[in-house]
């Protein structure tokens, strides 16, 4: 099994410094950067340190995913977030439970013992509504539907039809903005009754740079698309 660590940034300059010399060569196979057009030196940063970095034309992180995707040499990628909110120390154990035979594995916020630092109310409310939703809707167990750091098999994102712009084109021009993949993948893991499971991993607060949430236009187009895989996609 190969894995590829998938970094996408915008901004992280002081993250980058702070938090990717705690990551291991060894733990990894591929250290991919996808850098959504940085101001701050953080794609010359990664360049220097010997990462693989392909610069983002589009804006929004499902883009990122896109653009970087043909670039991934692992058949796992795990994502990661640069920012301080991923701890590095989880990434051995996450990858020992994929190759237990899951198809994704998921850093919880929210499992038992594990925490995070970087919500707030809103947030925290958020995550839980979602979470609790997809589990209602399309017979989850999640602990942490929405979060981006978790691993998963590369062919998945096919397998799902996460690749395709029709799946996201919808709700990014009702609400005016650009949305990620993991919910979707989330709910779509759980119609599939894919094999998945989580393991605690807290959220520390951010290191520098700046929040990027978007909290209302996001939440209302996860919660759109969260609702309309009710009716829209069919297992296979």
């Amino acid at each position: 099994m190969k894995v590829t660590l998938l970094v996408p940034t915008l901004n992280e300059i002081d993250g980058m410094k702070t938090v990717m010399p705690h990551i291991k060569p060894e733990w990894v196979d591929q250290i991919l950067i996808v850098d959504g057009q940085s101001k701050d030196g953080t794609a010359e940063y990664a360049r220097a340190q010997g990462y693989d970095v392909v610069i983002q034309k589009k804006k929004g992180m499902r883009h990122a995913y896109m653009e970087a995707w043909p670039h991934v040499k692992g058949d796992v990628v795990l994502t990661f977030s640069p920012d301080g909110n991923s701890i590095p120390e989880l990434i051995p154990a996450c990858i020992a439970k994929m190759k237990e035979g899951y198809d994704m594995v998921i850093i919880s916020r929210y499992a038992e013992g594990a925490k995070s630092y970087d919500d707030d109310a809103i947030t925290g409310f958020g995550n839980w509504l979602f979470t609790t939703t997809i589990n209602l809707l399309h017979g989850g167990h999640y602990t942490d539907a929405m979060v981006i750091y978790r691993a998963y098999r590369k062919d998945l994102i096919a397998e799902l039809g996460l690749d395709k712009d029709s799946s996201y084109e919808f709700e990014e021009r009702l609400f005016g903005t650009n949305v990620s993949w993991e919910p979707l993948l989330s709910v779509r893991c759980a119609k599939r009754k894919l094999k998945y499971t989580d393991i605690p991993g807290d959220e520390p607060a951010r290191e520098g740079g700046e929040r990027k949430l978007q909290v209302l236009r996001w939440g209302a187009a996860y919660m759109f698309e969260v609702l309309r895989e009710v009716f829209v996609w069919k297992q296979r």
